[in-house]
């Protein structure tokens, strides 16, 4: 009887979350509360509650949310309403009140690089010497600009440009552009082999002689590593040498003795040519 009492109060608890559905009803209404549950604890797992500006817990052991004003039993049901609708309005209107009163921020000032203005006087003069090093046969460049009329706090300039930089010939990597600039001269640029720039001392240098108002710059180019070519071994064809004599012992073999001739026979003798048979290639006198 306590049984049948029990089940249909609980029942009547369904029916009365669930509406008019019955039984049917009743277990929806379960598996809602399981999904929000499981919801809750994924929500405690993820969020640190902790850090949300309008969370508070009031003296009673109950938690409030400061930007709706709505009571709340424990974090679950809390973190439940943030992601609702009301507290996600408020959240909206929130931001745009703050952003409307804010005030409005300078944006930041960009860096202004003073330009010079004055007028070009035309292109200073220069002479180039091509310089080669007699002991080590290290190339160099002299460069002598004349700027007779600099101003005495102007100190000519100058720096290395790659061909990529410039745009008033198509780019080529074997060459690089020495530039060199002095108010009131227009910059002049020279063209030089893009080769890697020794810059030990006095491999490269640079002078301003204020009293006849002439820049010198000197530079060497680093030393190209020779390029080793292996000799090809000459091979004869169709020629063959003579074996050499086999040892005996450490000791080369003797050649064979020269055959003796036989005696002449008796009442007969044997010339030896003389200079002028020999001469005229004839072995033995026939008179």
């Amino acid at each position: 009887m306590r049984s049948v009492n029990a089940f249909s109060v609980a029942v009547s608890e369904l029916e009365a979350f669930g509406g008019v559905g019955g039984a049917a009803s009743g277990f929806n209404l379960l598996n809602n509360r399981d999904r929000r549950e499981r919801l809750r604890q994924l929500a405690l797992e993820t969020i640190d509650i902790n850090k949300d500006p309008y969370f508070m817990k009031n003296h009673l052991g109950s938690y409030e949310c400061k930007l709706c004003l709505t009571l709340h039993n424990n974090e679950g049901s809390y973190l439940a309403h943030t992601q609702g609708k009301k507290h996600q309005t408020n959240l909206a209107r929130r931001a745009a009140k703050e952003a409307k009163e804010a005030p409005a921020q300078p944006a930041p000032e960009k860096v202004k690089v003073e330009v010079k203005k004055f007028v070009k006087i035309g292109r200073p003069g220069y002479k180039v010497t091509k310089q080669k090093d007699p002991e080590q046969g290290q190339q160099s460049l002299l460069f002598q600009i004349d700027y007779p009329e600099i101003s005495d706090s102007i100190i000519p300039r100058h720096r290395f440009m790659s061909a990529y930089e410039q745009r008033i010939e198509p780019p080529d990597r074997r060459w690089q552009y020495l530039l060199m600039a002095a108010e009131p001269y227009e910059t002049i640029a020279f063209k030089v082999p893009s080769r890697e720039i020794d810059k030990a001392e006095m491999k490269f240098w640079t002078h301003w002689n204020r009293e006849t108002k002439q820049f010198f710059l000197q530079f060497h180019f680093k030393m190209e590593k020779p390029v080793v070519v292996q000799p090809i071994p000459s091979v004869t064809v169709g020629v063959k040498r003579p074996a050499p004599p086999a040892l005996m012992n450490g000791v080369p073999a003797r050649p064979p003795a020269m055959e003796t001739l036989p005696p002449p026979p008796p009442g007969e003798s044997i010339r030896v040519p003389d200079e002028n048979s020999i001469y005229h290639g004839v072995g033995f006198d026939p008179s």
